[in-house]
């Protein structure tokens, strides 16, 4: 018997770099309903990744959409890169460089100082160019008109901050925190705490709670995963 998305399924997917996350959730609603021959199917993901980042997203159909609160409220985890000696306004990529500053006097005593300042818990202010709803609209909605807007910081837990490599001007790092916190703010925080700005360059979600990124299937071959187990029985 193959999945029964009616009934509820919750689907592990490893979005695609420059995917937003409702690109992949309209490709799988579009496979569902063209492969099962029903008009409607209810579908929703567990948690915005950026366009830019990739990694583990959590997908959830029929009854199991239910379900969506209780994934967005547990743990994730990232790995990515910092660079350190640059700004932009979205504090990543999406963005040019606007500016640049001195980085090689930064030591490896400088960062660990910063990265332990930077876990924990504490108060996060959110990116301009973010998912957050700033009076029934996303707030990169207003960013990228160039309209200015007040985002509220947002209390975030940090458990675990490690920097699993130094080549200046770039730094690796695993992060594991709890709903709601933009590594994109922790990079420009980072960069403020050493005086040398910084950005993010490269973000991957590896795991949400007890779920891994390595048990998500692809979206380059995603409408043979989801019904291998059709075409086996015929059905």
């Amino acid at each position: 018997m193959g999945l029964q998305f009616e009934q509820g399924e919750v689907l592990l997917i490893n979005k695609p770099y420059r995917w937003t996350s409702f690109d992949v959730v309209a490709k799988l609603r579009s496979l569902i309903r063209s492969h099962q021959q029903i008009k409607k199917i209810k579908i929703g993901h567990a948690g915005t990744l950026d366009p830019l980042a990739t990694g583990l997203l959590i997908i959830c159909t029929g009854k199991f959409t239910k379900r969506i609160d209780e994934f967005q409220g547990l743990e994730k985890e990232y790995t990515g890169v910092f660079r350190i000696g640059a700004t932009t306004p979205s504090f990543d990529l999406e963005k040019e460089i606007d500016k640049e500053l001195p980085f090689e006097h930064i030591t490896v005593e400088q960062i660990m100082e910063a990265v332990a300042k930077l876990s924990g818990t504490y108060e996060q202010a959110p990116p301009v160019f973010s998912a957050r709803k700033i009076a029934g609209r996303r707030a990169y909605n207003y960013a990228r008109n160039d309209q200015e807007v007040e985002i509220t910081p947002r209390l975030v837990t940090v458990s675990g901050f490690e920097i699993t490599r130094v080549n200046l001007p770039y730094l690796c790092f695993r992060i594991s925190c709890s709903k709601g916190t933009y590594i994109r703010s922790i990079a420009r925080d980072l960069g403020v705490l050493l005086g040398c700005g910084a950005h993010l360059t490269e973000l991957c979600r590896t795991r949400i709670g007890t779920y891994f990124l390595r048990d998500a299937w692809e979206m380059e071959n995603i409408g043979q995963s989801l019904f291998a187990n059709d075409e086996l029985t015929g059905s």
